[in-house]
């Protein structure tokens, strides 16, 4: 197998030499490793002539410990990193709105923005958004970003879903992107310089070496790390585009159950039903196992829940919007007044 080298990999194996001399600011979390899975802040923070001057951390916290939707205080002074006292950390994910975008004093003193996050994919999944907004901000002040790329885990020739309609736009939504869009996150950066009118002298990429658009993780030979608390497998990442809808219901998507996304149901429902009719239509690349589970946390916590896992068999003909869509239909129809 031909290991992929990441944004992050090709900057280490130049050992940094395009940051000597400057006082950088990273923006990462716990997948910011390198394939030895060594941590960006560490590597930084010990590379000759580089000064790791802050950390800023997305949803979940740079360390990844908080839950969903859950704010993360912004820190002043110094915090700890993976092995070593390091940087002040600054939130990216606090209780206000304007706390998703850094702010020109967070970013005063620094002479360049490393943005290295691991993204899965999928529209929803916030860190686009905070590599989006970080450039915009960055690009007011004209500081200069470095981004480093990674590969999209679940690939980059299946595009799903609809696109994003006008006045929608959100942070789970920034911009107009199919729901499963493709594309890696130093895609997604020239992206963005395109169509949200950014000059593009501003912004370096370091793109992936080695990996192509039909390549799932596994087959990148990088080691897996969970880039937030409820994406702990790339099967976890493969069913996100659709099951991530979910959220906007009062059914459980298995938040609380260590198969978050993968499971999914509510203690109304009646698993072995569900799962008779959803598999009586024969989509492409998935069957629906009838199980009983029972949340730790979030919706319906501590109850019993009737509903089904989604085993992918085949993931190059399963389609995750149309999946989950067709799942919630039937959900609907056979809760009926019982989720009331």
């Amino acid at each position: 197998m031909n290991r992929v080298k990441t944004g992050l990999d090709i900057l280490a194996a130049e050992q940094f030499k395009r940051l000597r001399g400057l006082r950088v600011g990273l923006v990462a979390h716990p997948a910011s490793v390198d394939a030895s899975l060594r941590h960006a802040a560490d590597l930084l923070g010990t590379a000759p002539g580089v000064t790791l001057a802050a950390v800023f951390g997305p949803e979940h916290g740079w360390l990844g410990q908080a839950q969903d939707l859950e704010p993360v205080a912004e820190s002043s002074g110094q915090a700890e990193t993976i092995t070593r006292p390091g940087p002040r950390v600054i939130s990216l994910y606090g209780a206000t709105v304007d706390s998703l975008r850094p702010t020109a004093a967070q970013l005063a003193g620094l002479d360049v923005l490393v943005i290295d996050l691991q993204d899965i994919g999928s529209r929803y999944y916030t860190f686009q958004a905070t590599m989006l907004y970080c450039l915009e901000a960055a690009q007011a002040i004209g500081l200069r970003v470095l981004v480093l790329d990674r590969p999209n885990p679940i690939g980059g020739l299946q595009v799903e879903g609809p696109a994003l309609q006008a006045g929608f736009a959100s942070f789970v939504g920034p911009h107009n992107l199919a729901t499963r869009h493709g594309l890696t996150m130093g895609e997604l950066a020239r992206f963005y310089q395109t169509a949200r009118g950014l000059d593009k002298a501003g912004i370096d990429i370091i793109a992936c070496a080695g990996w192509h658009r039909a390549m799932y993780f596994e087959e990148t030979g990088l080691p897996w790390v969970l880039p937030s608390p409820n994406m702990p497998t790339v099967d976890t990442a493969v069913v996100y585009p659709g099951q991530c809808l979910l959220e906007g219901t009062n059914l459980s998507e298995g938040r609380g159950t260590t198969r978050p996304f993968e499971l999914c149901g509510a203690p109304w429902l009646d698993a072995t039903r569900l799962a008779g009719r959803l598999n009586a239509e024969c989509l492409p690349g998935v069957i629906f196992r009838p199980t009983q589970f029972k949340p730790t946390f979030q919706k319906h916590a501590g109850q019993g829940c009737g509903g089904v896992q989604l085993h992918v068999t085949e993931r190059q003909s399963f389609q995750p919007l149309r999946t989950s869509l067709l799942l919630l239909a039937v959900m609907r129809e056979l809760s009926r007044n019982d989720s009331a």
